[in-house]
C-alpha cells in the first residue's frame, strides 16, 4: 500500500492524452488534399458492425492497463506512456503533411450497434488516418506487456484477445485500411526496441526521480 502511495504521483503523467485529444481533433478537421489509400484487399473485407464493440472498448483498454502497468512495474508503465507519446507525435507529423481518408459505407437500419456505428462516424471525421491511432496504442500495449513479470493467465490472455480484436476491428468498422495497421505496427515496433532496450530508466526507492541515458 506504501508502495503504491509512493508511485501515485506518476499517474499524473495519464494527463499526456487529454493534450494529445486537442492535437488531434485539430487535425481531424484538416481535410484538404486527403488521399485514399485503400487497395482491393480493403474492397473484400466486410463491414461488420459487431466490431464496434471492442473498437470503442478500446477506450477502457489503454487506461485500464496502464494503470495495471503502473500497479505491476511503474518503469515499464513509464517506458509505454513515452512509447505511446513519441508514436502519436510522429502521427501528428505525417497527418499533417499527409492526410488520409478511408472510404466509409452507408449505415442502414436503427439497431444498438448500428447507432453506435454511426455515432463513432459522427464524432470521428475519416481523417487521420494513417498510421492508425488505434492499432498504435493497442500495439504498444501489447508489446509492453511482455515484460510485466507474473501476469495471471487470464490477465495476459485479456490484454493479447481484446488487443487484437481491437485492432481487427478498425478495419472490419472501416475506420481504418489495412495501411493503416501495418504502418501503426511498424512505427510501434520500431519504436519499442529504441524505448525498450536502448535507453534506461532509473527510479529511486525513496523519491523515484526518473533519468534516461543511452547504453
Amino acid at each position: 500500500m506504501k508502495k503504491s502511495i509512493q508511485k501515485a504521483p506518476y499517474l499524473l503523467f495519464l494527463l499526456v492524452f487529454p493534450a494529445l485529444a486537442i492535437v488531434y481533433s485539430f487535425l481531424n478537421n484538416r481535410s484538404h488534399k486527403a488521399f485514399d489509400i485503400s487497395t482491393t484487399m480493403d474492397q473484400v473485407i466486410p463491414f461488420l458492425s459487431f466490431f464496434i464493440i471492442p473498437y470503442i472498448f478500446w477506450y477502457v483498454y489503454i487506461f485500464m492497463f496502464l494503470i495495471y502497468f503502473w500497479y505491476k512495474d511503474t518503469k515499464i508503465y513509464v517506458r509505454t506512456l513515452l512509447l505511446i507519446v513519441v508514436a502519436e507525435l510522429i502521427c501528428f507529423v505525417i497527418y499533417f503533411f499527409f492526410q488520409t481518408t478511408v472510404p466509409r459505407p452507408t449505415i442502414q437500419g436503427d439497431n444498438f450497434l448500428q447507432v453506435l456505428v454511426q455515432w463513432i462516424y459522427e464524432n470521428d471525421r475519416p481523417y487521420n488516418c494513417f498510421p492508425s491511432i488505434h492499432v498504435l496504442t493497442t500495439f504498444a500495449v501489447m508489446l509492453a506487456s511482455l515484460h510485466i513479470k507474473n501476469k495471471h493467465l487470464i490477465t495476459n490472455l485479456c490484454i493479447h484477445i481484446s488487443g487484437s480484436l481491437i485492432i481487427i476491428s478498425t478495419l472490419f468498422v472501416k475506420q481504418h485500411v489495412i495501411l493503416d495497421m501495418v504502418g501503426s505496427m511498424f512505427l510501434v515496433t520500431f519504436l519499442y526496441g529504441i524505448t525498450f532496450e536502448l535507453l534506461i530508466f532509473r527510479l529511486g526507492e525513496k523519491s523515484e526521480p526518473i533519468s534516461l541515458k543511452n547504453k
